[in-house]
């Protein structure tokens, strides 16, 4: 019986000869409904969108979190201040203190008080030792008469109508051993920044029997604006400081 259901070989056609199935893919079908597939997409989406919705809830808990700390903080230094304040307006109340704010307000109004009240500031013993220094060899200085502008008042009218305006004038009387050079001497005066239209009044022989004879001689300078210091000028704000400053290097630059 075995031998009658074996099945008898082929002549011709070896065993290896017979196609082979190992490793060949093989047409497949998906037999599932439409219905099936369209459920199994449904739930990746609602898997996705539930992560989704879990990391936005995530997020809006930290920012929570980060907006509590921050005004938490905020609070904080809010209670801190307001302590400080009534520490200070604790102790304002004490007699000690209370001419502090007195002080301080008097300090502002000087301060804000000092540019006009030093508007028209002259150094005056350079201006002296200037009068000195050009003097005519011989000629020594007797007294000095200055009158000013102030910020109160102002300048007076030149004298003479071939003078400028000027803020003030000097006048000086002296005496001199020798005739002096009255041309130089004028020159001279008009060199010195700050000076002009010097003017010699008068010269006249004179003497006495302390010094014997001698040319006295009186004389006048009028003071420009050029001799203003400015030391007390108001300081102009850092940023209008650092444009000037620019300004001047941009025209160095096109010069």
């Amino acid at each position: 019986m075995s031998a009658l259901l074996e099945r008898p070989l082929v002549k011709g056609r070896s065993k290896s000869s017979q196609p082979s199935i190992v490793g060949t893919t093989l047409p497949q079908v998906n037999l599932l409904p439409p219905e099936v597939r369209a459920a199994r997409g449904l739930r990746k989406t609602k898997r996705m969108l539930v992560f989704v919705l879990l990391g936005t809830l995530a997020l809006c808990v930290l920012a929570w979190l980060f907006s509590l700390f921050e005004a938490t903080s905020a609070q904080s230094e809010l209670d801190a201040a307001n302590a400080e304040t009534e520490r200070i307006q604790g102790q304002l109340s004490d007699p000690k203190y209370a001419e502090v704010p007195r002080v301080l307000g008097a300090l502002d109004a000087s301060r804000k008080a000092l540019p006009l009240a030093m508007a028209t500031d002259v150094n005056w013993s350079a201006y002296v030792g200037a009068i000195a220094a050009v003097l005519p060899e011989g000629a020594s200085i007797d007294s000095f008469t200055v009158t000013y502008a102030t910020p109160m008042t102002g300048a007076a009218d030149p004298t003479d109508p071939l003078q400028s305006p000027s803020l003030g004038q000097i006048a000086f009387t002296g005496r001199s051993v020798t005739v002096p050079d009255t041309a130089a001497w004028l020159k001279a005066l008009n060199s010195v920044p700050g000076f002009q239209d010097a003017w010699l009044a008068s010269a006249a022989v004179t003497g006495d029997e302390e010094y014997g004879d001698y040319y006295a001689f009186s004389s006048t300078v009028q003071v420009s604006e050029a001799a203003l210091t400015h030391r007390f000028d108001p300081v102009a704000p850092a940023e209008d400081a650092d444009s000037t400053d620019e300004s001047a290097t941009a025209e160095g630059t096109e010069d």
